[in-house]
């Protein structure tokens, strides 16, 4: 026996760092990077501490079930079997489908961009619709709707999403809402070249985080206040005449006639409402920045965009990602060398079940509340879930990881819903408060130890033409299984195995490969992967248009009319903020947002103590001013309150924020045994979750999305 160096890729987050695992006497002991890779330059700190996380003593191994009633403190687990396990689930659904329709069973997910569960996540969504029902919950109004669901109402395409920043081209780089250095490293790293070969860098965030310091240009808005920035910096690019002129005429609605005037002059209208004098008392950036930045953007072009859930948490959302929308296309950047572009694919079946959609399946839950949101595409907010399972509505859930109770907001809420369901399985890797509501836990491999098929990797035209099978690098602990392999057990257990090659996962993704033209057998003799030439055609609209009715980029959208929204890019005061509820202003006059942890994936691994070393405690960052003014020093406990509760945290200064607005921190309930270090109760006194004293509502309008990253609270000294 000896040491092994085997090629392989982390998929803990949506950058799918390429990397190379040291394997010593069958045991995995470090993840590096791997320069090779398109994506390998470098590794975060979540996946150095990748061989900690699967060894951790926590990790669930057998499946379990409940055996006391959901409201016991105790679930009373025992250990059964996989086969009862699987029998339990399979019958308890099909009974529920039989009685109540498929569409009494919801099923849910942690999102793709934060976890490993992208490995299964089309496989997942092609067991929802092979069952029948339309209810798939996978936060999708909290991460993803800006960058992939918002921008069909102004491109007809995913803009960030789909149409990747080309950022080793561009001449001026615009990071909103969005850190890479947290949340996308390959990203980061791609940056920091261009900025030295002499990109322009913009970034709009309250917190001078990540690569906004080598920013030329630091944007610190107001939490909530996006849209009208963008739409105070296409004024000043319209105004001074900084837009594609022929990319205007030609691709845009712009010369459409409404109500008789063009779409150019009432966009033109709008943002004149926020001349940048205007703008700066709404979002806090002084005018001088908001004409320099837009100077930038014009000529430093083409522009690279990418947004994140900076923008996906909030009251406006959609209004504010058509505003950038808008602003990103008078730049003419669009499926050009250097901005955002649609890479060419290697060939391969898709697998997420789209033949399985028809015009007669049920609407998903939330639907008629908001006809055009993530319901319209079969994805159920996190509001609209808790409320179907209250009412009734929803009476199973199937969730593979996603630690619900903790991520939404509305925690106890969420708890009172889950309560509720007649049957309840969670797949996962730990134990956690959403995990100790189900009837039935499932343990679940880490993708160290699971094999997984990657086809394309969304960063580059380099990275998209690589095609690799991760390898397993040392068997599952316990009795764990993959989440792709659950899904073809339960597959087969509701009478779907047809649809999944009879629970033939090597089948399965043969068929998914056949028209790239290469083998499994060519995956297996080459772990770091297999190249595809593939040449990126650009200005690929030009043969046929947009996937929009106008056929066009609508800068006026006559489908958000139709249902009686904002058809040109508006801005409205956050729903919640000291400005719109001036009766709460006096008891909660702060801004509270939240950001992105380095260390933690989201709710996850705060038992691990490679990672929990950085960040022992939950944090609120402050700015010494308003932390003087109300007795605080730097590192006390302080008790952040908000018009549903108080939950705990330690003061971190940060002089960089704007003195109104403070940061806090979800995901805090586990406790670090090595380390000596508490967990704290997700609900009641003593909580450190954040998401415990956070409102789903008021929603955005459109999209549901929930307003985390923008609400009202105070701050206290904690007495302890």
């Amino acid at each position: 026996m000896g040491g092994d160096t085997v090629p392989t890729f982390c998929p803990l987050c949506v950058s799918r760092c390429g990397a190379r695992a040291e394997v010593e006497d069958g045991t995995f002991v470090a993840l590096h990077p791997d320069p090779s890779h398109p994506t390998g330059k470098a590794i975060c700190v979540k996946g150095k501490a990748a061989p900690e996380i699967l060894y951790h003593p926590s990790r669930l191994r057998h499946p379990l079930r409940r055996t006391h009633p959901r409201d016991f403190a105790d679930p009373g687990w025992e250990q059964i079997s996989w086969d009862e396990a699987l029998d339990a689930v399979g019958e308890r659904l099909m009974s529920l489908a039989a009685s109540y329709g498929p569409e009494s069973v919801g099923f849910s997910s942690s999102s793709p961009s934060t976890s490993a569960i992208s490995d299964a996540v089309d496989w997942v969504q092609r067991l929802i619709r092979a069952f029948g029902s339309p209810n798939y919950c996978n936060y999708m109004e909290l991460c993803g709707w800006g960058r992939y669901l918002a921008p069909l109402y102004t491109f007809g395409a995913c803009v960030p999403g789909e149409y990747l920043p080309d950022l080793e081209n561009a001449g001026c780089i615009l990071f909103w809402g969005y850190n890479p250095s947290v949340a996308r490293l390959a990203h980061a790293t791609s940056t920091v070249a261009a900025v030295a070969r002499g990109a322009k860098l913009i970034v709009v965030d309250p917190r001078k985080a990540g690569l906004a310091a080598k920013a030329d240009h630091w944007l610190r808005v107001r939490p909530g206040t996006d849209a009208a920035l963008a739409l105070s910096l296409t004024h000043v690019m319209i105004e001074n005449g900084w837009y594609d002129v022929d990319f205007v005429r030609d691709w845009t609605n712009a010369a459409d006639v409404v109500g008789g005037r063009t779409v150019w002059d009432l966009l033109a209208s709008r943002c004149a409402e926020f001349p940048p004098d205007v703008a700066q008392g709404i979002t806090g950036v002084p005018a001088a920045d908001i004409v320099a930045a837009a100077r930038t953007i014009w000529e430093a072009r083409p522009v690279a965009f990418y947004t994140w859930s900076g923008l996906e948490q909030h009251s406006g959302t959609t209004q504010t990602m058509r505003a950038i929308n808008v602003l990103y296309a008078l730049t003419g950047s669009l499926d050009v060398p250097g901005g955002n572009v649609l890479f060419e694919e290697v060939p391969s079946n898709p697998i997420d079940g789209a033949e399985f959609l028809s015009d007669t399946r049920p609407p998903a839950v939330g639907v008629e509340e908001r006809p055009l949101g993530p319901a319209r595409f079969e994805f159920v907010t996190g509001e609209d879930f808790y409320t179907a399972a209250l009412d009734r509505r929803i009476k199973a859930l199937v969730s593979f990881g996603g630690n619900m109770v903790m991520a939404h907001g509305d925690s106890a809420r969420g708890r009172a819903a889950l309560q509720t369901l007649d049957f309840f399985v969670q797949a996962d890797l730990f134990m956690t408060p959403t995990a100790e509501l189900a009837d039935i836990v499932l343990p679940v491999t880490t993708p160290f130890e699971s094999e997984a098929l990657k086809i394309g990797f969304e960063y580059s035209q380099e990275a998209q033409s690589l095609v690799q099978l991760r390898q397993p690098l040392v068997p599952p602990r316990g009795e764990a299984r993959s989440d792709l392999q659950i899904v073809f057990d339960l597959a087969t257990r509701l009478g779907l195995g047809g649809h999944f090659w009879d629970g033939d996962i090597e089948a399965a993704f043969r068929h998914q490969l056949a028209p790239s033209g290469i083998t499994l057998e060519d995956l297996r003799a080459n772990p770091a992967g297999v190249r595809v030439p593939l040449t990126t055609r650009y200005r690929k609209y030009a043969d046929t248009g947009f996937n929009t009715p106008s056929r066009k980029v609508e800068l006026y959208s006559a489908t958000l009319a139709a249902h009686g929204y904002a058809p040109i890019p508006t801005f409205e005061e956050p729903l919640t903020s000291p400005r719109s509820r001036p009766d709460l202003a006096d008891r909660y006059p702060l801004v509270l947002s939240c950001a992105k942890s380095l260390f933690f994936c989201e709710t996850q691994h705060r038992q691990v103590a490679a990672l929990r070393k950085s960040a022992p405690e939950p944090q609120l960052e402050i700015h010494p001013s308003t932390a003087a003014s109300r007795g605080i020093t730097a590192g006390d406990w302080v008790s952040l309150i908000t018009p549903y509760g108080n939950v705990r945290a330690r003061a971190k200064f940060n002089a960089s924020l704007d003195p109104g607005v403070v940061f806090g921190q979800h995901g805090w309930w586990e406790a670090c045994d090595e380390l000596g270090l508490p967990g704290y109760p997700p609900y009641g006194p003593k909580s450190a979750n954040l998401n415990l004293v956070l409102s789903q509502t008021p929603s955005d309008p459109i999209s549901g999305s929930s307003p985390l990253r923008a609400s009202i609270c105070d701050v206290a000294l904690l007495e302890v």
